[in-house]
């Protein structure tokens, strides 16, 4: 029987605010094999947990998250933005899934990498984002572990897999049928997807044999994974 990589998109966000460390330890709780979360860097280069550009979705705040520096990110939410070095601590031996919106460059990639191997956290954290991004993450740590993110059906160029060199090649989950599962397995590499938040979603795949999904119901896709498991 197949492995299955359970993922919390952004940690439980249904019963705590995204990207957060209540979200993220939640999710663990519910049985979860790995945390996503997304990081941007403040005006003075701290990695935090943020997806969008701004803090005013969230935290009701219409302030670009560049604009800011770490203290102020702090003041405004109340210390609920955390720092990178803040979510690694609190998913202790969690595997984790960093997602780099914006990161576009080898500097920025750099510090969420420097960050990580910090903590001490090398060794349980991947990468997740498209080509531009996982091209920094990849110049700035040649033995990071790479899921690079794909929206088209369009076959991934064999020039960017060698430049990237993911292990993983992450779909929109709405994307993947038998063909592409066969067509990721057979070039090599793991296949993981998102955001299927549905039981019948996931049911079809974990049928077509994908390695991973990331959702943002936890607690519905650990339930499936572990009606699959063989009674001892």
């Amino acid at each position: 029987m197949q492995t299955l990589t359970a993922v919390a998109h952004r940690g439980a966000p249904y019963r705590f605010r995204e990207n957060t460390l209540g979200s993220l330890r939640a999710a663990l709780a519910l049985g979860a094999d790995a945390v996503e979360f997304d990081v941007r860097l403040t005006r003075d280069g701290v990695p935090v947990l943020l997806h969008d550009e701004t803090l005013k979705r969230l935290w009701a705040l219409d302030r670009p998250l560049r604009s800011l520096s770490a203290a102020e990110v702090r003041g405004l939410t109340d210390g609920g933005v955390p720092t990178l070095a803040e979510a690694l601590a609190a998913t202790g031996d969690g595997r984790v899934m960093i997602d780099l919106p914006g990161t576009r460059d080898v500097r920025q990639a750099r510090r969420v990498v420097d960050a990580v191997r910090e903590a001490g956290a090398a060794d349980r954290a991947y990468y997740c984002a498209g080509a531009e991004e996982m091209l920094a993450v990849r110049a700035a740590d040649p033995a990071a572990e790479i899921a690079l993110t794909r929206t088209s059906l369009a076959p991934t160029r064999p020039v960017l897999l060698d430049a990237v060199k993911p292990r993983w090649l992450n779909y929109r989950f709405s994307l993947v049928d038998r063909a592409l599962a066969d067509r990721v397995h057979r070039g090599g590499h793991l296949l993981s997807v998102w955001t299927p938040d549905t039981r019948r979603s996931m049911r079809r795949l974990i049928a077509l044999g994908v390695d991973s999904i990331t959702t943002n119901r936890i607690d519905v896709l650990t339930a499936l994974r572990d009606a699959r498991q063989p009674m001892a």
